[in-house]
């Protein structure tokens, strides 16, 4: 019983210790300094690039998992609402997982606007881009893996649920008409992340820009996804893509529609541009020369 009483006094009295400001110290003096780990990455560049690979490894895992279930389910898991909202909740956990280290683009569209206003250095594009489609490609493997008994359940000829993990055309809806809703669409994200982001317009503080994010491309979602399905993301829909013409779904995802692939590509990036040209044009490009681009606060 003494044993007993004096273990319950010690941890108790460590406990309080964890709790007490004063006594902070006491937890770190247990782990050991990140200085002596010896797999700590030194380099800022391969910080940033695990950062936006996680970042966006995050968003794609979460929103094409909600894609499958509402299709894998014939929408008894849940509907186009569902999807919306799962979506704009994805890109918000993403920001928050790698945006105060890569600034968590998630999107080769923001990565190129981005540098485009010399927010960032053209010899990063490629890096961040190519992090950004792996990224996607992972998220659809680790989702296909944790749903494969459905998927061959519900498609095993691999023929009807290539729009789970890419964007296609509505039947009704030819290339040109869906290239100009990706274009538009993706000027919109855009445009709204260059007002987010704007010190002399309404700056919402760095900890609201997640959620705004969020909510901007539900919103998005909920306004344009009929003609396409709505990529405004190359990476979104490159990346599971490629998985699928690796998983079996064969080439005939890149053929399908004329060879619809190329839009999401192409679309978006020219809208990005696009979206960010009209910002500057009406109103970036008029605060005052010293104090013009986004809050200091924010990294790209």
């Amino acid at each position: 019983m003494t044993r007993n009483s004096d273990l319950e006094k010690n941890s108790h009295a460590a406990y309080a210790d964890l709790e007490s400001p004063g006594d902070q110290n006491l937890h770190l003096q247990h782990l050991t300094p990140i200085e002596n780990v010896p797999y700590v990455v030194k380099s800022q560049f391969a910080k940033e690039m695990m950062a936006e690979f996680l970042a966006t490894f995050v968003t794609m895992l979460f929103g094409l998992s909600c894609m499958t279930q509402v299709v894998l389910s014939s929408e008894a898991s849940g509907n186009f609402v569902t999807i919306a909202l799962c979506w704009g909740l994805s890109f918000f956990f993403g920001i928050t997982v790698g945006g105060g280290v890569s600034g968590a683009h998630l999107n080769p569209a923001v990565t190129t606007t981005l540098a485009l206003l010399k927010l960032l250095p053209w010899k990063k594009v490629p890096f961040y881009i190519l992090n950004q489609v792996v990224a996607a490609y992972v998220a659809a493997l680790f989702v296909y893996i944790l749903y494969r008994p459905m998927f061959n359940e519900v498609d095993p000829d691999r023929m009807t649920t290539h729009t789970i993990f890419a964007t296609y055309p509505h039947e009704n809806v030819g290339n040109f008409t869906c290239f100009l809703t990706e274009f538009v669409a993706t000027a919109l994200l855009i445009l709204g992340i260059l007002a987010l982001l704007d010190q002399h317009n309404r700056p919402i503080g760095k900890h609201a820009v997640p959620p705004a994010v969020g909510a901007l491309v539900s919103t998005i979602a909920m306004g344009f996804a009929m003609n396409t399905g709505l990529a405004i993301n190359p990476a979104r829909d490159l990346g599971p893509r490629l998985f699928m013409l690796c998983a079996g779904w064969g080439s005939r995802v890149f053929s399908l529609n004329h060879y619809y692939f190329w839009v999401p590509i192409v679309a978006p990036i020219t809208g990005g541009a696009a979206g960010a040209f009209v910002y500057e044009a009406l109103i970036g490009y008029h605060h005052p020369e010293k104090s013009r681009g986004p809050h200091p606060e924010y990294r790209f």
